[in-house]
């Protein structure tokens, strides 16, 4: 049976799975490589009515599971029990234990260790739970520690209203912080993105996510702050990877049919880009006044049209808009939409600068069972006079490729690998503030322009809530250019930026091997144990340096031309936190309640 055609008590909690929870999205992605369910890899976060109708889809097809799939598909019920009008049991150790109250009007349990209420008519249903957990990781730089603590509420109102709300309270310290953070704008790593609480030390920020949502069968519209992901990727999307910190927005998604599916958003970015005109005034003790200047405004409009003609063949495709403008622009709500050109009509006639459209699709075909090949394409720029080879521009897109061998010849083991290129200029712009970031951080694959990443991976799952992984990533990022404008006002760049030859030659590269073993005791507890080898160095430059191309820069603002021992510091300062600099053994592990 369609998972559209389930009964409507099914569409329940419109809430959406965040992909931290790496542990059911790898389930549910083993699900449909071996050909057992079906599922839309380019938009995610699932939500989790569409996690709960996948999970009783593959129960309806036990015959295809082999026994370690069925115990992972029955533990994972329990933690999507509300979303099926039941209330959950305790798992452990292969036995279920009920611990429910019934009241006159409702029913409890406290499971997981989460509260759940259902009341008896099934209008109303509440889930709490608790966040908590700690990371403590050890190589030749220190003792680096993360610790996380917070709480969840999930609500959902009959059958059509869903709200959520979640805070984390992460600290990181220990000598691994002392020289820099872990994450921060311009690293090249796959960490998600933060906002730290203090401006110039520490390791301390906050997360909180929620929303409100409206929905029927047929679709939702909802107003949330969520990270979300477009493209098809295990490893991190090229389009929208959830690198940078989560973002306000509203939402639309519709799902008229099992074939087709549309998603939009309108969203509030976070610019760091200080706008000159626009302060508080702000006045001391003694009288005296300063001006607090206030971030430029920054938005985002996106859509995408999902397309399932078969069970073997998925394609998806859409465009969106940065846009800076004082105030939101009405057009950019229109959920159907080529954002370019109403962007011509709002600003070509007055000869301003156009606002940054991008351009996307996504592909995924599972040509038999066991296999999944897909990929995924950004388009920043596009013309068709640099596609000729006498012409030495080249467009600034990415593009990604990858597959998964899942399944055979031995059931629980899998093989993923990607491969992924973005060219000179991609992701950037000319104006800082329309940029593809928000908080400074790159929206689209972390390691930004003119560079390359490959990533290899062996999964195995032997047993219920099991994965043993065994990671290889070799990342390379080559000359960096700020993108400067071949013509601007009757000037020329004498090398324009966009002709310079990618992938030519490196300035950064770092090789990891990881093995990552990770258990989940009970739904949305887990504990993993990592041991990660990389090697993260830098490379002088001998080649001119040209206008535009990062070779440092002064405290005035000024550039630089750095070489030799210098040049390579600077690199790898920039692009590598102090921690994982050099070759190093670093040894992980830790527990969490949440994820």
């Amino acid at each position: 049976m369609s998972c559209v055609l389930l009964p409507l008590s099914m569409m329940a909690q419109r809430i959406p799975e965040a992909i931290e929870y790496t542990l059911i999205y790898d389930f549910l992605e083993e699900l449909t490589t071996d050909g057992v369910i079906s599922s839309n890899a380019a938009i995610k976060p699932y939500t989790r009515d569409a996690i709960a109708r996948m999970l009783v889809e593959a129960q309806s097809k036990d015959s295809l599971l082999n026994k370690r799939q069925r115990e992972d598909l029955q533990f994972y019920k329990q933690d999507y029990a509300l979303e099926l009008d039941t209330l959950p049991t305790y798992y452990s150790y292969g036995h279920r234990h009920v611990t429910q109250w019934i009241t006159p009007v409702s029913n409890l349990s406290l499971a997981d260790p989460s509260l759940h209420i259902l009341t008896k008519d099934k209008i109303f249903k509440m889930r709490v739970r608790p966040i908590l957990g700690m990371d403590i990781s050890y190589n030749t730089h220190g003792l680096l520690m993360h610790r996380v603590y917070g709480a969840e509420v999930q609500m959902d109102i009959a059958h059509h209203l869903s709200i959520w709300g979640s805070i984390r309270d992460n600290s990181w310290s220990g000598q691994g912080v002392s020289g820099s953070r872990i994450t921060q704008p311009g690293f090249l790593n796959n960490l998600a993105g933060v906002q730290y609480k203090e401006a110039n030390y520490g390791g301390d920020f906050s997360d909180s996510r929620g929303g409100v949502s409206l929905y029927a069968w047929w679709g939702s519209i909802s107003v949330q702050r969520e990270r979300i992901q477009w493209g098809d990727a295990q490893h991190c999307s090229n389009i929208l990877s959830a690198h940078n910190p989560a973002v306000p927005m509203v939402t639309l998604q519709l799902t008229p049919c099992k074939w087709f599916q549309f998603d939009y958003f309108h969203a509030w970015l976070v610019s760091n880009v200080i706008d000159s005109t626009y302060y508080y005034v702000e006045k001391d003790s003694e009288g005296v006044t300063q001006r607090e200047y206030r971030p430029a405004n920054k938005f985002m409009a996106a859509n995408m049209f999902t397309f399932m003609p078969c069970k073997y063949v998925q394609f998806s495709f859409g465009n969106s808009i940065i846009y800076a403008e004082r105030n939101v622009q009405a057009a950019y709500f229109i959920p159907i939409a080529f954002y370019k050109s109403l962007d011509h009509l709002l600003t070509k006639g007055i000869h301003s600068e156009n606002q940054n459209s991008q351009a996307f699709a996504t592909i995924t075909v599972r040509p038999t069972d066991h296999l999944r090949l897909y990929g995924s394409f950004y388009l920043d720029e596009f013309k068709f006079a640099r596609l000729p080879k006498n012409n030495p521009e080249h467009n600034p897109v990415s593009y990604l490729v990858g597959f998964n061998w899942s399944g055979w010849p031995v059931r629980g083991l899998s093989l993923r690998g990607e491969f992924m290129r973005s060219y000179i200029a991609c992701y950037t712009h000319s104006i800082d503030v329309l940029s593809y970031t928000s908080n400074s951080y790159r929206m689209g694959h972390y390691m930004g322009d003119n560079a390359q990443s490959i990533f290899v991976q062996l999964a195995y799952r032997p047993s219920r809530g099991l994965r043993l992984t065994l990671d290889y990533t070799c990342d390379t990022k080559y000359r960096a250019y700020d993108y400067l404008r071949h013509n601007i006002a009757g000037t020329r760049v004498t090398d324009p930026i966009i002709a310079q030859q990618p992938f030519s030659e490196p300035i950064w590269r770092n090789d990891e091997i990881k093995f990552r073993a990770v258990y989940e005791v009970f739904n949305n507890c887990y504990a993993h144990v990592d041991f990660t080898y990389n090697n993260a160095r830098a490379f002088a430059l001998t080649s001119t340096r040209i206008e535009g191309e990062d070779r440092g820069w002064n405290a005035d603002g000024t550039s630089q031309d750095l070489s030799g021992a210098a040049l390579e510091e600077y690199y790898l300062n920039k692009y590598t936190p102090a921690y994982l600099q050099g070759k190093n053994f670093t040894f992980t592990c830790g527990l969490s309640f949440g994820f």
